[in-house]
């Protein structure tokens, strides 16, 4: 059975998921077999495998790094939340139902941990090495009971525990001392090492906490990680859009393409906008409530868990009028998946599949309606297109590839231009129209998530913007998968210089 090894956290986004990546990627370059595994993750950026499962998009990123397919028994439950206290559960890629903060925890949860351990037990069973990913805290003394994500697994498989504290927050040693404290002597001593994430500041100066920590807990400081800027790696959930550009500053500044894309309440899979911002002079912008739209060059409508909700808080905020002014203006505007929903004129849920509305009225450019459906369509996709004339383009492409998540099914009152056509869906072959383009090039709706990750098709995207603005054409050879194997050896290498990987490996070969 594979040795297991696991990364547990004085709270969420102390960088977690970073780290496993890091050591995913580190094993990897060290002869090991390595497979990553989070129990239950909750994240609205999802991604869906060549199977049609669901999971969530940190493991992606790890099973990337560790030079894997993504498979959801890396990732057995995830929760979508789809309003307060609520959310959609996910299991083994597939949606089982909506339900309740109170519903899951009171003990549907535990219900779950056979399915768990069966994906654990897979894994170990396939690799040299998993390494494990907790979630929030494992001192949450209100969620222990029903807990599967924390000490209970690392109880499982069983892993040692490394206990990771962002000193950039300020409190680290006090959040390190206080889980410590809170856990139970069993799980104490599973903890085996201590990791200070996102340091910022002269090393030496940190060096009596150091010894204050070793002395006062009696678990050696493993690595003091020093903060790492533009990892280049896809964001497990919308928390991390704190750490990204805010139209608070509105406008292009420096760049050359300003992008706006609106921090919708329930936003899904912004990663699909990652590659917009590794461009040379694109700011990639995201306006949230209170925030100006501004005059973009794009603005860009993302998915969405709550379509109507989110369509609700957009018109709240004024933002459906701001988008008509600036269409009417010449301005562009792009939706995905449920930010292309949201283009139509009606949003129908008659069903209350994700809401209480019945209809909602939609921002009416496109002559579409979507009507939500109990079913989730969920497929890896190949996708071509003959003369996409989105700002007139006259794109052509053979094999674009992407990923549909979706309950929506949008459907056309009047002839539209397809924007792609689906050629293939999860292996099988296909031929579907997708999406839309307006006459006059001005608005396009996909379903396809991960669109712009297909270098030509984005470039093209980018270089009408740039003609737009009397620029020239970017140079040739971008390369999306190129920049993001590089950043995963660049994390790596960070992270290898400042862990004591010797005393990683003593812990991972120790019996816990």
């Amino acid at each position: 059975m594979a040795k297991s090894i696991m990364l547990q956290g004085t709270s969420s986004h102390v960088g977690k998921s970073v780290l496993a990546t890091a050591l995913c990627r580190i094993f990897r370059q060290d002869g090991q077999r390595v497979a990553p595994f989070k129990a239950q993750n909750m994240a609205l950026n999802s991604y869906v495998t060549k199977s049609g499962g669901e999971m969530g998009r940190a493991q992606v990123a790890q099973a990337e790094a560790a030079g894997l397919e993504p498979a959801v028994e890396m990732n057995p439950v995830l929760l979508k939340p789809t309003g307060n206290a609520s959310s959609q559960v996910v299991v083994l890629g597939r949606p089982v139902g909506n339900m309740s903060a109170v519903q899951y925890h009171a003990g549907y949860s535990r219900e779950l941990l056979a399915v768990v351990e069966q994906s654990l037990r897979a894994l170990q069973a396939a690799y040299d090495v998993v390494v494990i990913e907790g979630a929030g805290s494992p001192a949450e003394v209100n969620l222990k009971a029903n807990d599967i994500v924390n000490m209970r697994i690392a109880k499982l498989a069983p892993a040692p525990v490394l206990l990771i504290a962002d000193i950039d927050r300020g409190g680290a040693l006090a959040s390190i001392v206080g889980t410590l404290e809170l856990l139970e002597p069993d799980e104490r001593d599973l903890v085996k090492g201590i990791i200070i994430n996102k340091f910022r500041g002269d090393i030496a100066l940190l060096k009596p906490a150091v010894d204050f920590l070793a002395a006062r807990t009696g678990k050696p400081v493993v690595g003091v990680i020093p903060h790492l800027d533009d990892l280049g790696i896809d964001d497990e959930d919308s928390v991390s859009l704190d750490d990204k550009r805010s139209g608070a500053g509105e406008g292009r500044g420096a760049a050359d393409i300003d992008i706006a894309v609106l921090r919708l309440p329930k936003i899904s899979n912004f990663t699909d906008f990652s590659a917009l911002a590794g461009e040379p002079g694109v700011a990639v912008r995201y306006v949230a409530a209170g925030q100006r739209l501004g005059s973009p060059d794009l603005v860009i409508l993302p998915g969405s868990k709550n379509t109507t909700e989110d369509l609700l808080w957009l018109r709240a905020q004024g933002f459906d009028r701001d988008i008509a002014r600036l269409v009417g203006a010449g301005t562009p505007v792009v939706g995905i998946c449920g930010g292309y929903q949201m283009l139509g004129r009606e949003v129908r849920d008659p069903d209350h599949t994700e809401s209480a509305h019945d209809r909602t009225a939609g921002l009416g450019l496109l002559d579409a309606v979507t009507t939500f459906a109990a079913d989730k369509i969920t497929h890896q996709v190949t996708a071509a297109c003959e003369a996409n004339p989105f700002l007139g383009l006259g794109f052509t492409a053979g094999s674009l590839a992407g990923y549909e998540i979706h309950m929506g099914r949008t459907e056309f009152l009047t002839p539209a231009t397809a924007a792609f056509t689906i050629s293939g869906r999860s292996g099988g072959p296909a031929s579907e129209r997708d999406g839309a383009v307006r006459d006059d090039g001005l608005v396009m709706g996909t379903y396809i998530h991960g669109i712009f990750d297909n270098d030509d098709f984005r470039r093209a995207v980018i270089d009408a913007l740039r003609a737009r603005r009397g620029l020239a054409p970017l140079a040739a050879g971008a390369d999306t998968r190129g920049h993001k194997e590089r950043s995963y050896d660049r994390l790596a290498a960070h992270v290898r210089a400042h862990l004591d990987m010797d005393l990683i490996y003593r812990i991972l070969g120790a019996p816990c």
